[in-house]
C-alpha cells in the first residue's frame, strides 16, 4: 500500500499549464532587471522555481510548508538544478538577503488573515528588493469570492494514477470577502481500499483600492495591475489580478 499526503497529491493533480503561464508573466515582466536573484514566495513544490533556475536565474524558494518544500527540493534534483530552499513566514523575512525579483502566485496573498498582514507582507518585500527590483503577484478578486466561489463544486478522476479529487467553495459569513474551500484527495490503495486526505482551506479578498493604498504605503511608486496573466485591463468582473511592483 502507497500512503500519500496532501502535498503530495496535490503537487501531483495541480494544472500544470498554470505554472507555464506565471512563467511566461515572471519572464514578461522581469526581463529589465538587472541582475538574476530570484526569492519565490510561498513557492510550494518549487514547480515555478524549478523553471526559473532552468532557465539560469538564481532561485530561493520560500514557504510555511516543510512538506512542500521537500518536494521542492525533490523536483529540483529530479531537474538537475540547484534551488535554495527556506522554511519562512512571509510576513517575516529577517536575515534573508535583497533580491532582484520577488514573486507570489496561486493567491496565495489571499490566505494572510487581515490587510494588516497583507500589508506587513508588502513592506518585508519591498525591503528585500533592489533598487530596481520588481514584485509580481497575483490575488483573487471579491468578485472571485462573493460570486463565482460560493456553491462551487468540481470533481475529478484519474483512472491511470488512482485518484480522485473534490472540491467545494462556500462563502465564509464571517468574514468580508472571504471563502472557504474543502478538499478531498481519495487515492487508491493496491489492496483496492481508498485512502481519504482532505483540508480546510479559508482565504479572503481586498478591494483593489485597498492593495493599491498598502503597495503605495510601503513605499512601492510603480503598481501596474492587469487580469488574465497580464493581458487584459482590470475590469470589474475580474477573478484574479496580476500585479507589477516596482520602487
Amino acid at each position: 500500500m502507497i500512503y500519500q499526503s496532501f502535498a503530495q497529491l496535490y503537487d501531483q493533480l495541480f494544472d500544470q499549464k498554470l505554472y507555464r503561464r506565471w512563467l511566461d508573466f515572471t519572464l514578461n515582466c522581469g526581463q529589465t532587471v538587472a541582475g538574476n536573484k530570484v526569492l519565490d514566495l510561498a513557492g510550494g513544490a518549487g514547480r515555478l522555481a524549478v523553471m526559473l533556475a532552468q532557465r539560469h536565474y538564481d532561485v530561493t524558494v520560500a514557504d510555511f510548508s516543510s512538506e512542500m518544500l521537500s518536494l521542492a527540493n525533490q523536483h529540483a534534483d529530479e531537474a538537475g538544478v540547484n534551488l535554495k530552499i527556506i522554511e519562512a513566514d512571509m510576513r517575516n523575512l529577517t536575515n534573508l538577503p535583497q533580491y532582484n525579483l520577488v514573486t507570489c502566485y496561486a493567491d496565495s496573498l489571499n490566505y494572510l488573515d487581515d490587510m494588516v498582514a497583507v500589508q506587513m507582507t508588502f513592506r518585508q518585500v519591498y525591503e528585500h528588493l533592489t533598487t530596481d527590483g520588481i514584485f509580481l503577484f497575483d490575488m483573487i478578486s471579491p468578485y472571485k469570492t462573493d460570486v463565482v466561489y460560493p456553491g462551487y463544486m468540481y470533481n475529478y478522476e484519474d483512472e491511470a494514477h488512482r485518484h480522485a479529487f473534490m472540491w467545494r467553495s462556500f462563502m465564509d459569513d464571517e468574514v468580508k470577502h472571504g471563502v472557504i474551500h474543502e478538499l478531498a484527495f481519495f487515492n487508491r490503495l493496491s489492496n483496492g481500499e481508498y485512502q481519504r486526505v482532505g483540508e480546510t482551506h479559508f482565504e479572503r479578498a481586498y478591494q483593489l483600492v485597498e492593495l493599491q493604498t498598502a503597495l503605495d504605503q510601503v513605499g512601492f511608486e510603480r503598481i501596474e495591475v492587469s487580469s488574465n496573466f497580464g493581458q487584459n485591463k482590470v475590469t470589474d468582473k475580474d477573478e484574479r489580478w496580476f500585479f507589477k511592483c516596482q520602487k
